[in-house]
């Protein structure tokens, strides 16, 4: 039934067909008014549609605004820490703890609040790989949440396995809902909470389906490592040859474009793990952003943003045709899209394969000075994979402005990083020395001056490079050492301008480079301060030498 008008909703009648015998009264939620099982999407967009929250578009995108966050609310993310986790998680800036007596008043106004309500279940799994997947609910206060969340992760596929889902985790979403920061401990009426303890994170005043899709990610980064496996803030795809890439960035960094190559197939774009039996995508769907897409330059993501099952965040559409204008940026840089990884012509069906070969850092640098393409040894790999130099794209968190920022973050995504960041670098170094993986440092930024005065390298000239990487053609060209940071810089690539493989000769000053590149290696060195004292020394010394210290 609709809240407001006595009719029955487009799916009342079949809200229950799919249910599981595992029910939400475990999860504290009780006195519900319709509770809305594993509905599928078509039926998610006539409940969508029917309860206002959002327009289908030109040939079938769901379109929604997400109110007034559209980014993630990086710093209203708490843990509850009890015992359970108090020797586990990194504490600091991205795991803000949380009192357990106010999770559990927050929890408790959060199910009152629900009660009398509709609400969609969605039981999913997270994880390609069956001896590492994670059974996942997300109980959620809209519908297109639940389309969201079904598009992003893997469905049971028979009523069988619908009616025995029991959740390792669950998510209670309800962006109708706002915390009181005085009685509720919180930092503002916005919350993401994780109770490791009792499996279940939720999530109030926030429409952002970001939040739902980090969440899953921060809860395998916490679980995962304990069995041994190294997940990943990355996208991967695998050539035909069966070599593995794996690209690790924060958002806005290439991840999804770069890893979205015809020539390869795609694991996925975002979050994996890699394990015993090789790389793994968490998901099912990719999220990619979407503002100023190109057909031309990014095609096979640019046609998902014109198909049925996409759901996009706060892109711009005429409300008469209903057509898109991916430019518009008049609500947020940071437009999304999120579509079934299906959508993507040469997507790998089981959404995993073997070990990687080749792991690829992208870093934004806004200072305009990183070379295009550099190859790292292994310690140098494990300094530049826990520093996670790069910059945060305007938009893709809330309070960023239309400048690149500067910043380090640890494994290439603190914010969901929940051990220390060494933990993620021994695994990886593990993995890369058993598997004989090479690492490249890619620059996916600024050349011939900083931010505002130089350009960004050519989207033609990165793909050059990655692929003369992932195919040998790099393996016998002649490198120098860079200055800086000791690393081999090829000197050469087919399909490159050789002049741009040094970032010095694109610069119209070059001592003005290299006093840049000195302040970066000083900030890199400052900023390996807060982990040096649990790192080995040969991972110290791969670190900058300051060419004027």
């Amino acid at each position: 039934m609709n809240i407001n008008l006595d009719v029955h909703s487009p799916a009342a009648r079949q809200a229950g067909a799919l249910a599981s015998l595992y029910g939400l009264q475990h999860h504290g939620l009780t006195d519900l008014r319709t509770v809305y099982w594993n509905l599928p999407t078509s039926a998610l967009y006539e409940e969508a549609v029917f309860r206002s929250e959002g327009q289908v578009c030109h040939l079938g995108p769901f379109a929604v605004n997400t109110g007034k966050h559209t980014a993630r609310a990086a710093a209203d993310k708490f843990v509850v820490r009890e015992q359970t986790t108090e020797e586990h998680v990194w504490w600091g800036q991205y795991n803000r703890p949380f009192n357990p007596e106010s999770y559990s008043g927050l929890h408790a106004r959060l199910c009152g609040y629900l009660q009398g309500r509709d609400v969609f279940v969605q039981d999913v799994w997270a994880g390609a790989d069956p001896d590492h997947r994670l059974a996942v609910r997300v109980v959620c206060q809209r519908a297109w949440h639940a389309l969201f969340t079904r598009t992003m992760l893997a469905k049971n596929t028979t009523r069988d396995q619908a009616a025995h889902h029991v959740p390792d985790f669950t998510l209670i979403v309800a962006p109708g809902f706002k915390a009181n920061p005085m009685a509720d401990g919180t930092r503002s009426e916005t919350f993401i909470v994780l109770n490791f303890r009792q499996k279940v994170g939720i999530i109030g005043n926030s429409g952002y389906a970001g939040e739902i899709k980090k969440a899953v990610f921060t809860v395998l980064n916490y679980l995962l490592p304990i069995d041994g496996v190294m997940p990943m803030h990355c996208s991967a795809n695998v050539g035909d040859d069966g070599g593995v890439a794996v690209f690790f960035g924060l958002s806005g960094t290439g991840k999804t474009t770069l890893s979205a190559d015809p020539k390869r197939r795609l694991i996925g774009d975002d979050e994996h793990g890699w394990g015993m039996n090789g790389v793994f995508n968490f998901e099912d769907g990719s999220y990619a952003k979407v503002i100023r897409l190109s057909p031309e330059s990014e095609p096979q993501i640019y046609a998902c943003t014109r198909r049925f099952g996409t759901v996009l965040e706060n892109v711009v559409f005429d409300p008469v045709t209903r057509r898109l204008d991916l430019n518009d940026d008049r609500m947020t840089e940071n437009t999304r899209a999120a579509y079934p990884l299906d959508y993507i012509e040469n997507a790998v069906a089981e959404r995993r394969a073997g070990h990687a070969k080749h792991i690829v850092f992208l870093t934004c640098d806004a200072s305009g000075v990183m070379p295009p393409i550099s190859r790292l040894s292994p310690d140098q790999a494990i300094y530049h994979f826990i520093s996670g130099y790069t910059s945060k794209i305007a938009g893709t968190e809330i309070g960023l402005g239309t400048e690149p920022e500067i910043t380090f973050s640890a494994c290439f995504g603190g914010p969901f990083m929940v051990h220390h960041p060494y933990v993620y670098a021994e695994l990886l170094k593990k993995k890369m020395t058993q598997h004989g993986a090479q690492c490249w440092l890619v620059n996916t930024g600024w050349t011939g001056g900083p931010f505002g005065i130089g350009k960004r390298i050519s989207i033609r000239h990165t793909r050059a490079l990655l692929d003369a990487a992932l195919h040998g053609q790099l393996d016998d060209v002649p490198y120098r050492k860079d200055t800086v940071f000791g690393f081999d810089v090829p000197e050469a690539c087919p399909g490159v301008p050789s002049e741009i493989l040094d970032p010095a000769n694109t610069w119209g000053n070059k001592q003005e480079y290299y006093n840049r590149y000195d302040a970066l290696a000083a900030r890199y060195l400052e900023n390996f301060k807060l982990f040096a004292s649990g790192c080995p020394p040969e991972v110290l010394k791969a670190g900058p030498k300051r060419i004027n210290g």
